[in-house]
């Protein structure tokens, strides 16, 4: 039987090249975006594949997470990956955030892993097998001055960190559980302008930028893994190796 994988905010950017790389493989993936609308324009640039199952929703929610697990597991019989890659990231000095960006980076980055990762361990231990990973920020394991980011370092952190201990919870259920921390990957999220290019560049001793890929690399990786767990893999061109 084919496995199948869950990946929230699949319509674009890391989300989407993740979907298409399990798709691949012959995986199921049951995407996750806040619209339809969002959802089928992916579909449909991947040709609409039949084992790409669409369920939209905010997931935020707990019924979202509920609803995917349930639609997964009627369509493919169960669940055997979940990427938790929903997430914003919102820079800016601590006294500029806004109240209605804390409730938004709140509700996507930490209710958003939350409730799909409280119904995978159930659904994983039950099963006694499965994988979880969340996407987080390189930036949450070593703030620089270049980028003040306290609100996305704050919740990131806090996914890092969560990431250990759960996968200690869940190793006796032979669940895996890790994250990649990727630096600055070019998506339709960050600016094609020159100059913010020339700057993102110095933000890694390498002098470069990540592409999707190299995040669906890393996650791959992971959920093919049997031995690996409470990992934080670093994708972000050694940012976070160390000062240079």
């Amino acid at each position: 039987m084919n496995k199948t994988v869950i990946v929230t905010g699949a319509s674009s950017g890391i989300g989407f090249a993740i979907a298409a790389a399990y798709l691949q493989r012959g995986y199921n993936v049951v995407g996750n975006a806040r619209t339809m609308e969002r959802l089928q324009a992916a579909a449909a640039r991947l040709g609409s594949p039949a084992n790409f199952l669409l369920v939209p929703g905010d997931i935020s929610q707990r019924a979202t997470a509920k609803a995917l697990f349930e639609r997964a597991v009627e369509a493919f019989g169960k669940v055997d990956i979940l990427i938790n890659n929903a997430g914003i990231f919102i820079a800016r000095p601590i006294a500029d955030y806004t109240e209605d960006e804390l409730e938004s980076i709140v509700s996507t980055n930490l209710k958003g892993f939350f409730y799909p990762s409280q119904a995978a361990a159930a659904h994983m231990a039950a099963n006694r097998s499965g994988h979880i990973v969340t996407i987080t920020a390189s930036i949450a394991m070593q703030p620089t001055a270049k980028i003040p980011a306290v609100l996305p370092v704050l919740i990131k952190g806090g996914l890092n960190h969560a990431t250990r201990s759960l996968a200690l919870e869940l190793a006796a259920a032979n669940v895996k559980v890790n994250a990649v921390a990727p630096g600055i990957i070019a998506t339709p999220m960050h600016s094609e302008d020159e100059a913010t290019q020339s700057f993102f560049r110095t933000l890694a001793p390498t002098g470069t930028t990540g592409v999707t890929q190299d995040v669906v690399d890393a996650v791959l990786y992971l959920t093919e893994s049997s031995f690996t767990t409470g990992a934080i893999l670093p994708v972000d061109g050694g940012a976070t190796a160390g000062t240079w």
